[in-house]
Protein backbone atom coordinates (compact mmCIF):
# COMPACT_ATOMS: atom_id res chain seq x y z
CA UNK A 1 0.00 0.00 0.00
CA UNK A 2 2.79 2.44 0.91
CA UNK A 3 4.82 1.62 -2.19
CA UNK A 4 1.78 1.84 -4.48
CA UNK A 5 1.07 5.43 -3.42
CA UNK A 6 4.51 6.76 -4.31
CA UNK A 7 3.84 7.48 -7.99
CA UNK A 8 4.80 4.21 -9.67
CA UNK A 9 2.99 3.22 -12.87
CA UNK A 10 3.04 -0.42 -11.85
CA UNK A 11 3.96 -2.47 -8.78
CA UNK A 12 5.09 -6.08 -9.04
CA UNK A 13 4.55 -8.69 -6.34
CA UNK A 14 7.52 -11.06 -6.32
CA UNK A 15 6.50 -14.67 -5.70
CA UNK A 16 9.85 -15.96 -6.93
CA UNK A 17 12.35 -14.36 -4.55
CA UNK A 18 10.07 -12.20 -2.40
CA UNK A 19 9.21 -13.26 1.16
CA UNK A 20 5.50 -13.63 0.43
CA UNK A 21 3.27 -16.46 -0.65
CA UNK A 22 -0.05 -16.73 -2.46
CA UNK A 23 -2.08 -16.27 0.72
CA UNK A 24 -0.72 -12.69 0.93
CA UNK A 25 -1.30 -11.87 -2.74
CA UNK A 26 -4.97 -10.91 -2.66
CA UNK A 27 -4.55 -8.25 0.04
CA UNK A 28 -1.50 -6.85 -1.74
CA UNK A 29 -3.39 -6.68 -5.04
CA UNK A 30 -6.26 -4.87 -3.32
CA UNK A 31 -3.90 -2.27 -1.88
CA UNK A 32 -2.14 -1.74 -5.21
CA UNK A 33 -5.40 -1.33 -7.13
CA UNK A 34 -6.82 1.16 -4.62
CA UNK A 35 -3.85 3.38 -5.46
CA UNK A 36 -4.76 3.24 -9.15
CA UNK A 37 -1.57 1.40 -10.06
CA UNK A 38 -1.30 -1.59 -12.41
CA UNK A 39 -0.58 -4.77 -10.40
CA UNK A 40 1.78 -7.42 -11.76
CA UNK A 41 3.18 -10.66 -10.36
CA UNK A 42 6.48 -12.40 -10.92
CA UNK A 43 5.64 -16.06 -10.51
CA UNK A 44 8.03 -18.61 -9.02
CA UNK A 45 8.34 -20.72 -12.17
CA UNK A 46 6.75 -21.77 -15.44
CA UNK A 47 3.87 -23.64 -13.81
CA UNK A 48 0.28 -23.29 -15.01
CA UNK A 49 -1.38 -23.46 -11.59
CA UNK A 50 0.29 -20.45 -10.00
CA UNK A 51 0.18 -18.42 -13.22
CA UNK A 52 -3.58 -18.92 -13.63
CA UNK A 53 -4.28 -18.35 -9.92
CA UNK A 54 -2.29 -15.10 -10.04
CA UNK A 55 -4.36 -13.87 -12.95
CA UNK A 56 -7.60 -15.03 -11.32
CA UNK A 57 -6.64 -12.98 -8.24
CA UNK A 58 -6.45 -9.83 -10.36
CA UNK A 59 -2.90 -9.46 -11.62
CA UNK A 60 -2.73 -7.57 -14.92
CA UNK A 61 0.61 -9.06 -15.87
CA UNK A 62 2.80 -12.10 -15.42
CA UNK A 63 6.59 -12.04 -15.36
CA UNK A 64 7.92 -15.58 -15.66
CA UNK A 65 11.55 -16.48 -14.85
CA UNK A 66 13.97 -18.67 -16.78
CA UNK A 67 12.31 -18.89 -20.19
CA UNK A 68 14.92 -20.55 -22.40
CA UNK A 69 13.30 -21.45 -25.74
CA UNK A 70 10.25 -21.18 -27.99
CA UNK A 71 8.45 -24.15 -26.39
CA UNK A 72 8.68 -22.62 -22.94
CA UNK A 73 7.57 -19.23 -24.27
CA UNK A 74 4.60 -20.87 -25.99
CA UNK A 75 3.67 -22.63 -22.76
CA UNK A 76 3.84 -19.33 -20.87
CA UNK A 77 1.53 -17.62 -23.36
CA UNK A 78 -0.90 -20.53 -23.25
CA UNK A 79 -1.19 -20.28 -19.45
CA UNK A 80 -1.89 -16.53 -19.63
CA UNK A 81 -4.40 -16.47 -22.48
CA UNK A 82 -7.89 -17.86 -22.90
CA UNK A 83 -8.72 -19.87 -26.05
CA UNK A 84 -8.14 -19.53 -28.91
CA UNK A 85 -4.83 -17.86 -27.97
CA UNK A 86 -4.08 -20.19 -25.09
CA UNK A 87 -5.50 -22.73 -22.68
CA UNK A 88 -6.07 -20.70 -19.53
CA UNK A 89 -8.85 -22.17 -17.44
CA UNK A 90 -11.79 -19.85 -16.80
CA UNK A 91 -12.36 -19.07 -13.13
CA UNK A 92 -11.38 -15.43 -12.45
CA UNK A 93 -12.60 -15.56 -8.85
CA UNK A 94 -11.57 -11.99 -8.04
CA UNK A 95 -10.62 -10.58 -11.44
CA UNK A 96 -14.17 -11.00 -12.69
CA UNK A 97 -15.28 -8.39 -10.14
CA UNK A 98 -12.34 -6.01 -9.75
CA UNK A 99 -11.71 -5.87 -13.51
CA UNK A 100 -15.37 -5.72 -14.56
CA UNK A 101 -18.02 -8.13 -15.86
CA UNK A 102 -16.52 -8.14 -19.38
CA UNK A 103 -13.24 -9.53 -18.09
CA UNK A 104 -13.37 -12.62 -20.29
CA UNK A 105 -13.69 -10.57 -23.48
CA UNK A 106 -10.87 -8.18 -22.58
CA UNK A 107 -8.39 -10.34 -20.66
CA UNK A 108 -6.43 -11.62 -23.67
CA UNK A 109 -5.72 -8.10 -24.85
CA UNK A 110 -5.13 -6.53 -21.42
CA UNK A 111 -3.10 -9.14 -19.54
CA UNK A 112 0.65 -8.68 -20.11
CA UNK A 113 2.83 -11.75 -20.57
CA UNK A 114 6.59 -11.22 -20.11
CA UNK A 115 9.30 -13.88 -20.44
CA UNK A 116 12.46 -13.40 -18.40
CA UNK A 117 15.74 -13.79 -20.31
CA UNK A 118 18.38 -14.94 -17.83
CA UNK A 119 20.53 -17.73 -19.27
CA UNK A 120 22.95 -18.58 -22.05
CA UNK A 121 20.33 -20.88 -23.56
CA UNK A 122 17.87 -18.02 -23.70
CA UNK A 123 20.48 -15.81 -25.37
CA UNK A 124 21.14 -18.49 -27.97
CA UNK A 125 17.39 -18.80 -28.61
CA UNK A 126 16.47 -15.12 -28.31
CA UNK A 127 15.20 -14.77 -31.88
CA UNK A 128 12.76 -17.66 -31.53
CA UNK A 129 11.61 -16.49 -28.11
CA UNK A 130 10.80 -12.91 -29.12
CA UNK A 131 8.82 -14.11 -32.15
CA UNK A 132 6.58 -16.35 -30.04
CA UNK A 133 2.93 -15.59 -30.95
CA UNK A 134 1.11 -13.90 -28.09
CA UNK A 135 4.21 -12.97 -26.10
CA UNK A 136 4.01 -9.30 -25.10
CA UNK A 137 7.63 -8.78 -24.18
CA UNK A 138 10.86 -9.98 -22.62
CA UNK A 139 12.22 -8.98 -19.23
CA UNK A 140 15.94 -9.02 -18.48
CA UNK A 141 17.05 -10.36 -15.10
CA UNK A 142 20.61 -8.96 -15.01
CA UNK A 143 21.83 -10.96 -12.03
CA UNK A 144 21.04 -14.40 -13.42
CA UNK A 145 21.97 -13.26 -16.92
CA UNK A 146 25.45 -12.23 -15.72
CA UNK A 147 25.95 -15.60 -14.03
CA UNK A 148 24.50 -17.51 -16.95
CA UNK A 149 26.39 -16.05 -19.89
CA UNK A 150 29.75 -16.04 -18.07
CA UNK A 151 29.37 -19.42 -16.35
CA UNK A 152 29.62 -17.73 -12.97
CA UNK A 153 32.65 -15.58 -13.73
CA UNK A 154 30.70 -12.37 -13.17
CA UNK A 155 29.00 -11.88 -9.82
CA UNK A 156 25.24 -11.22 -9.75
CA UNK A 157 24.01 -7.64 -9.55
CA UNK A 158 22.00 -4.88 -11.22
CA UNK A 159 23.11 -1.93 -13.35
CA UNK A 160 25.65 -3.84 -15.45
CA UNK A 161 28.42 -1.85 -17.08
CA UNK A 162 30.69 -4.62 -18.33
CA UNK A 163 31.06 -4.52 -22.09
CA UNK A 164 29.93 -8.12 -22.55
CA UNK A 165 26.83 -7.48 -20.45
CA UNK A 166 26.00 -4.27 -22.28
CA UNK A 167 26.30 -6.18 -25.56
CA UNK A 168 24.00 -8.95 -24.29
CA UNK A 169 21.42 -6.49 -22.96
CA UNK A 170 21.40 -4.55 -26.23
CA UNK A 171 21.08 -7.78 -28.22
CA UNK A 172 17.94 -8.67 -26.26
CA UNK A 173 16.46 -5.18 -26.56
CA UNK A 174 17.12 -4.99 -30.29
CA UNK A 175 15.68 -8.47 -30.91
CA UNK A 176 12.47 -7.56 -29.10
CA UNK A 177 12.23 -4.27 -30.98
CA UNK A 178 12.58 -6.01 -34.34
CA UNK A 179 9.92 -8.53 -33.31
CA UNK A 180 7.52 -5.75 -32.36
CA UNK A 181 7.27 -6.63 -28.66
CA UNK A 182 8.27 -4.81 -25.48
CA UNK A 183 11.59 -4.94 -23.65
CA UNK A 184 12.01 -4.60 -19.89
CA UNK A 185 14.91 -4.69 -17.44
CA UNK A 186 15.36 -4.78 -13.67
CA UNK A 187 17.53 -1.87 -12.48
CA UNK A 188 19.16 -1.02 -9.21
CA UNK A 189 19.12 2.77 -9.45
CA UNK A 190 16.87 5.50 -10.93
CA UNK A 191 19.80 6.78 -12.99
CA UNK A 192 20.42 3.42 -14.67
CA UNK A 193 16.68 3.02 -15.25
CA UNK A 194 16.41 6.45 -16.87
CA UNK A 195 19.33 5.61 -19.13
CA UNK A 196 17.67 2.32 -20.09
CA UNK A 197 14.45 4.08 -21.10
CA UNK A 198 16.41 6.72 -22.98
CA UNK A 199 18.11 3.94 -24.93
CA UNK A 200 14.88 2.22 -25.90
CA UNK A 201 13.58 0.05 -23.08
CA UNK A 202 9.82 0.12 -22.63
CA UNK A 203 9.60 -0.88 -18.97
CA UNK A 204 12.04 -0.61 -16.09
CA UNK A 205 11.86 -1.87 -12.55
CA UNK A 206 13.74 0.36 -10.10
CA UNK A 207 15.13 -1.63 -7.17
CA UNK A 208 12.74 -3.45 -4.79
CA UNK A 209 11.07 -2.86 -1.44
CA UNK A 210 13.81 -4.48 0.63
CA UNK A 211 16.63 -2.49 -0.98
CA UNK A 212 14.64 0.76 -0.83
CA UNK A 213 13.88 0.25 2.86
CA UNK A 214 17.49 -0.67 3.64
CA UNK A 215 18.77 2.38 1.75
CA UNK A 216 16.39 4.77 3.53
CA UNK A 217 17.22 3.27 6.92
CA UNK A 218 20.95 3.55 6.34
CA UNK A 219 20.62 7.15 5.14
CA UNK A 220 18.66 8.00 8.29
CA UNK A 221 21.23 6.39 10.59
CA UNK A 222 24.15 8.01 8.76
CA UNK A 223 22.42 11.41 8.87
CA UNK A 224 21.78 11.12 12.61
CA UNK A 225 25.38 10.18 13.37
CA UNK A 226 26.71 12.98 11.18
CA UNK A 227 24.38 15.51 12.85
CA UNK A 228 25.32 14.38 16.33
CA UNK A 229 28.99 14.50 15.48
CA UNK A 230 28.56 18.09 14.24
CA UNK A 231 26.80 19.05 17.47
CA UNK A 232 29.58 17.53 19.54
CA UNK A 233 32.17 19.51 17.56
CA UNK A 234 30.39 22.76 18.43
CA UNK A 235 28.52 23.41 15.22
CA UNK A 236 24.99 24.82 15.43
CA UNK A 237 22.60 22.89 13.18
CA UNK A 238 19.23 24.22 14.30
CA UNK A 239 17.42 26.34 16.93
CA UNK A 240 18.24 29.78 15.45
CA UNK A 241 19.37 32.24 18.10
CA UNK A 242 20.36 29.51 20.55
CA UNK A 243 23.81 29.96 22.04
CA UNK A 244 25.59 26.64 21.77
CA UNK A 245 27.61 26.45 24.95
CA UNK A 246 30.02 23.63 25.56
CA UNK A 247 29.23 21.16 28.29
CA UNK A 248 31.18 21.50 31.48
CA UNK A 249 33.15 18.60 32.85
CA UNK A 250 30.36 18.03 35.36
CA UNK A 251 27.87 17.39 32.63
CA UNK A 252 25.95 20.71 32.86
CA UNK A 253 25.97 23.72 30.58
Amino acid sequence: EVVATQGYDSVTIDLQHGLVDYSSVVQMLQAIELAGVAPMIRVPWLEPGIIMKSLDAGSLGIICPMINNRDEALALVSYCKYPPLGKRSFGPTRANFCMGPDYYSTANSEVICLAMIETMRAMENIEEIVTTPGLDGVYIGPSDLAIGITDGRLAPGFDRKEEEMIDAIEKIRLASFKAGIRSAIHCGSPEYAADAVYNGFDLVTVSNDVRLLASAAKDSVDSFRSSYSSLCSGKILFRPGHVNEKKSEGGGY
